[in-house]
């Protein structure tokens, strides 16, 4: 699907005309719109995103006139970087933050963010890298993860001492628990673009050490170019949260599987664990899978049973939610 943003129109007669700038304001007014793709995909129960630049970007691009529309520049772009088309794509999110370029160059750029997602006998080739690579702290699969306790929850409490006011203070430690889940509190799998945004904050990724010129060694997770860490995580948060109320899991799932390969692919994008008997039953109530017939023999013990996504679901009926049922950690 396109999103609105294709049809985006700036009326002539509210913008100055150029000719009438001087020459450094129209420098100044300089935009540039790239295009930036979300490209996701799960292979043997890893989430993983494409990349370029060996890891350290995603697929761009800036939009030019000869693009028949956004999306067009889009494909167009990730085809031509990595050789890979687009199948399933939505639009994500638009970003134009003048502080968080990687330098205070002109033009002034607008990037446009696209959520796509892929099967993962797709997602063999080079330039696919984990999510887990750049979130370390965002996989509960097998409990909360130690560079949380080791690094995140100490590092963050200097940050909230280091506040002005006592109120900051005590602002700073409510929302470092709220959001990391300390102190007790329970974690949200869908807050990982404010736990990137909070880590930016307080100086702990690479990304804000580079932009205020300091040395980039200890900051958390893998970083990327200018923005695209951050535009990561908010796919991964948008996809999180879809996964509940749309049954876009089977874009990324082959034409058969079974119920285990399905739970492992919900559980890696989740970063959390499923009750495999409540998964299995919450399966067979929504109707959102059939069986083929056929079987595998891939498991250890009895043949699985291979399933395929029942397509008519989505015409019979509009989801109310999926409510899966996640393990607590």
């Amino acid at each position: 699907m396109g999103g609105a943003a294709d049809g985006l129109a700036i009326p002539p007669a509210f913008l100055p005309a150029v000719s009438d700038m001087p020459g450094s304001q129209r420098a100044s007014r300089s935009v540039v719109v790239d295009l930036i793709a979300v490209l996701a995909a799960v292979t043997a129960g890893e989430p993983r995103v494409m990349t370029v630049a060996k890891g350290g970007a995603l697929p761009s691009g800036p939009f030019e006139l000869a693009h028949r529309s956004l999306q067009q520049g889009l494909r167009d772009w990730v085809e031509q970087q990595t050789h890979h088309p687009l199948g399933y794509v939505e639009q994500l999110y638009t970003f134009a933050d003048k502080d968080r370029a990687d330098a205070d160059t002109a033009p002034r750029t607008i990037s446009i963010s696209y959520l796509g997602l892929t099967r993962e006998h797709d997602a063999a080739e080079a330039g696919w890298h984990g999510w887990y690579e750049y979130f370390p702290w965002e996989d509960h699969r097998a409990g909360p993860p130690p560079v949380i306790g080791r690094v995140l929850a100490p590092a963050l409490s200097a940050w909230a001492e280091d506040a002005p006011t006592t109120g900051m203070r005590s602002e700073r430690r409510l929302r470092a628990a709220a959001t990391f889940a300390l102190d007790g509190a329970r974690w949200n799998e869908e807050l990982t673009l404010q736990r990137y945004e909070m880590l930016y904050e307080a100086g702990i990724v690479a990304e804000r050490l580079r932009r205020e010129g300091k040395s980039e060694e200890g900051g958390a997770g893998r970083p990327m170019i200018a923005d695209h860490r951050r535009i990561l995580a908010t796919g991964i948060a948008r996809l999180r949260a879809k996964i509940k109320y749309r049954p876009v899991v089977f874009e990324l799932m082959p034409p058969t599987f079974t119920l285990l390969q399905l739970q492992r692919c919900v559980e890696a994008i989740a970063g959390r664990t499923l009750h495999k008997q409540n998964f299995r039953r919450l399966m067979e109530q929504q109707e959102l899978v059939e069986e083929t017939g056929g079987t595998t023999s891939e498991s250890l013990g009895r043949p699985a049973k291979l399933f395929r996504f029942r397509h008519t679901v989505v015409e019979e009926r509009a989801l109310a939610g999926t409510k899966l049922p996640l393990a607590p950690t």
